[in-house]
Parts: structure tokens; C-alpha cells; sequence
């Protein structure tokens, strides 16, 4: 795979410098690389890394971080603002402006330009894709919230 593309996604673990989001484990540990793990690209879930950090304060980027029970609902609270202020983007200024708000997201924007040179004439499609991977991390903690398993977030 080319280092250079961006994956606005959630994916399997084919690639590195990702964060893991795992549901296999309990309070104490988890199966790291599962099957069932999702992933994501670093670039990315920097846009999304404050909703982790706001619903729990020992969120740690290296390392492994856990959501149990009752930071599930805080962390969806959380992903739910963000899903509202994406999907409230109607122009590429707001866009560009939301992105740069953001810690790193200056990465998220230079991987993008690397990708696609004319992004900003697209920039629709990656905001749609920035709601389906929003909505994916909510569909992760109602699979918590349901089926009572613990999120392991973990960063590589």
C-alpha cells in the first residue's frame, strides 16, 4: 500500500501507524489484532482524538486505553456533537476551517492534498466520508452499549 494514501475508513489491520479500536477483551485485557478489531489511520482519528480525550481522561495515544461501561455513553455523547458539527459543514472555507481547528489536522489536510490534488473541488466526498467513519465509531459503542463489552482504543 502506498504510505502516501489517505484512508478516511475504518479497515482491517493492514497497515501501521493506526489506532486499534478492539471489543474482544474484558476489564483487564483484550486480544490484541483481533478479527473483530477495527482500524484506522492516524491521520484521521486525530479529527476524532478530542471526543476520546473529552470522555476519558486517561486516554493515552500510545498505549492502550480503555472504555468500559461508563465511559461508552460519555465517548458516544461525544462522537454525537462531533457527527453534528460534520454534518452542519456546507462549504469548503467551513471545511478547511473545522480541520484546522484541530490538532494535527494539518496532517489530515496535507495527506489529502498527496492523494488528491484536486480535493478541494471534492471536498464533499471526504466530509461524507469523515460522517460514515463518525457514524461507524457510534456503531461501535452502541455494539458495546448492547452487547456490554469493553472498547479497547489502542494506538500503534
Amino acid at each position: 500500500m502506498d504510505n502516501c494514501q489517505l484512508r478516511i475508513e475504518l479497515f482491517d489491520s493492514d497497515y501501521l501507524n493506526i489506532v486499534e479500536f478492539n471489543t474482544t477483551g474484558d476489564d483487564e485485557n483484550y486480544v490484541k489484532g483481533d478479527d473483530e478489531s477495527k482500524y484506522m489511520q492516524s491521520e484521521v482519528f486525530n479529527l476524532f482524538i478530542k471526543c476520546f480525550e473529552n470522555s476519558n481522561q486517561l486516554y493515552e495515544f500510545y498505549g492502550a486505553t480503555k472504555y468500559d461501561l461508563r465511559k461508552i455513553v460519555p465517548l458516544k455523547n461525544e462522537l454525537a456533537g462531533k457527527m453534528k458539527k460534520l454534518q452542519a459543514i456546507k462549504t469548503l472555507e467551513e471545511f478547511k476551517n473545522h480541520i484546522d481547528q484541530i490538532f494535527l489536522g494539518y496532517e489530515f489536510l496535507n495527506k489529502l492534498g498527496q492523494q488528491d490534488s484536486n480535493w478541494q473541488k471534492r471536498w464533499t466526498k471526504y466530509r461524507d466520508k469523515l460522517i460514515q467513519v463518525n457514524q461507524g465509531l457510534i456503531g461501535i459503542t452502541d455494539l458495546c452499549l448492547e452487547e456490554q463489552r469493553v472498547l479497547w482504543v489502542i494506538g500503534y
